[in-house]
């Protein structure tokens, strides 16, 4: 199998200050409150061997900015379908289950073509940085759970973070949380993908393939719903809609 090139460049890569990219101070948290759940890192650097690459420039795209929630999602589809050995799905071949609604989900419908209109993308409301991929072919699917050490920080940086955040950090401050933030990221990213996830194999089968039901009208509102969709409220075949605005 050949490495992606995400893989082929984390393995080796010289870290300098060039080499680095970093998101606009806070932009996560002022983008999506899912960042939060990226506490340990936030200020992080991203190397360009990721941010240069034009699958991740597509997820940036799609997302709208750079931050490491994004980039998280990133490595876990790209160390999903290499483990899978696959390429992106154009139909429902693959499955993606995430366990938050955080900004990794964007990276994992870009790279696996796994997405809510296609039915093959499913969202569970666990607040856990977890995916599940798998590959109806051959049934095979992994769970990836972000290692805790990924989100953690010596006391030290935490506590200059948190100056930072006030608008309190000095200049001296400042480049200090800036030089241990860095170090301990540029470690985080030598090793690769591998180093950001848990890899479980899984056993059991998948979700089943997106459903094609046909529509008939609420009995309350007259609006057309998927058959399936249809709850019966005394007798009656109403919209969930329908069914709570009764209750």
């Amino acid at each position: 199998m050949t490495l992606s090139p995400v893989r082929q460049t984390l393995s080796y890569y010289l870290f300098s200050k060039r080499a680095w990219s970093r998101p606009a101070r806070n932009d996560c948290s002022k983008f999506n409150s899912g960042c939060q759940l990226i506490e340990g890192i936030f200020g992080m650097y991203i190397p360009d061997s990721i941010t240069k690459q034009s699958d991740y420039q597509e997820c940036v795209k799609f997302h709208g900015h750079t931050c490491m929630g994004l980039t998280i999602g990133y490595l876990a589809a790209t160390l999903a379908l290499e483990h899978l050995q696959v390429e992106r799905a154009t139909d429902e071949e693959l499955v993606a289950i995430v366990e938050n609604d955080a900004c990794c989900c964007d990276a994992v419908q870009v790279l696996t073509g796994c997405t809510f209109g296609k039915g093959n993308f499913f969202f569970k409301d666990h607040g856990k940085m977890a995916f599940t991929f798998g590959n109806r072919a051959t049934g095979r699917s992994i769970r990836l759970v972000l290692k805790p050490e990924v989100l953690s920080a010596p006391d030290e940086e935490l506590s200059l973070r948190d100056l930072l955040r006030s608008g309190q950090a000095s200049a001296d401050e400042i480049k200090r949380y800036e030089e241990i933030s860095e170090s301990r990221i540029r470690d985080l990213f030598s090793a690769g993908p591998d180093n950001f996830f848990e890899v479980q194999e899984l056993t059991g089968p998948l979700p089943p393939a997106a459903a094609i039901a046909q529509s008939l009208a609420c009995d309350s509102c007259g609006e057309m719903v998927m058959k399936t969709k249809l709850e019966d409220l005394n007798g009656r075949s109403v919209c969930k809609g329908c069914t709570i605005a009764d209750e």
